[in-house]
């Protein structure tokens, strides 16, 4: 398949419904509203295609974009690329769900989402936090210095509530993610979230609300589900 097929394909695939909830979370024009489902069958046709999924990527359709992270051959993209990616990343569901979860998969993860984490850029920060969500969940604990991930709670501690929105929002889940998939440091992560407490978004407006990230763990405490790791990053 070649980019103007799967063009049409994807725009074959779209729905209103879907397209208004994701404009509602922050999706803009051009975009045709396609279940993520839906995309698989393409991409069994496909599999992995670097040079087809940088095309895609370059559209700014959302659906797109998003499709371009499920037949990215991560190992083949350089630090650059990803600062290319990330800067066309204009809301979290890019720079969350497609570049941080296409970035988990390569050798220079923690190096980029390190930088990202520095740069001061809300969705910059969300995605260097998320990345490591993605990794805590899917590698072995061996592969982390603990003492770095102790001082990412404790960063995280100290700055969440000052953060910006999505950035609150992916911290919260790193805390969560540390919590239940990094064992080395479950009682600290576990302190860290009652240490922090709820988190507010969309603090100025009229849809404020709260997330924790010590109601999540319970859950998953109460599951028995404590050291889960994924098989796979990208679906």
């Amino acid at each position: 398949m070649n980019f103007d097929t799967v063009m049409q394909e994807l725009e074959s695939l779209g729905k209103d419904r879907l397209k208004k909830m994701y404009s509602t979370n922050g999706a803009r024009e051009p975009l045709y509203g396609v279940a993520t489902g839906e995309m698989k069958p393409i991409a069994k046709k496909i599999k992995i295609n670097q040079p087809l999924a940088e095309e895609l990527y370059a559209t700014g359709n959302y659906d797109a974009m998003y499709f371009a992270g499920v037949i990215a051959d991560p190992k083949a993209m350089t630090a650059d690329d990803f600062e290319r990616w990330i800067d066309g990343a204009y809301f979290y569901m890019l720079s969350d769900y497609v570049v941080a979860v296409t970035l988990a998969e390569t050798a220079i993860a923690q190096e980029v989402a390190d930088r990202w984490i520095a740069s001061g850029e809300e969705l910059r920060m969300s995605a260097g936090w998320s990345c490591y969500c993605w990794l805590l969940g899917s590698r072995k604990d061996s592969e982390f210095e603990e003492s770095k991930i102790a001082g990412m709670l404790d960063q995280a501690a100290n700055t969440i509530h000052q953060s910006p929105d999505r950035t609150k929002a992916a911290m919260n889940n790193f805390i969560y993610t540390v919590a239940v998939s990094y064992s080395p440091l479950h009682d600290k992560a576990v302190e860290t979230a009652n240490a922090v407490g709820p988190v507010e978004l969309n603090k100025d407006t009229k849809k404020s609300k709260f997330i924790n990230a010590m109601d999540n763990i319970q859950k998953q405490i109460d599951r028995g589900a404590l050291g889960f790791k994924r098989k796979y990053v990208r679906c």
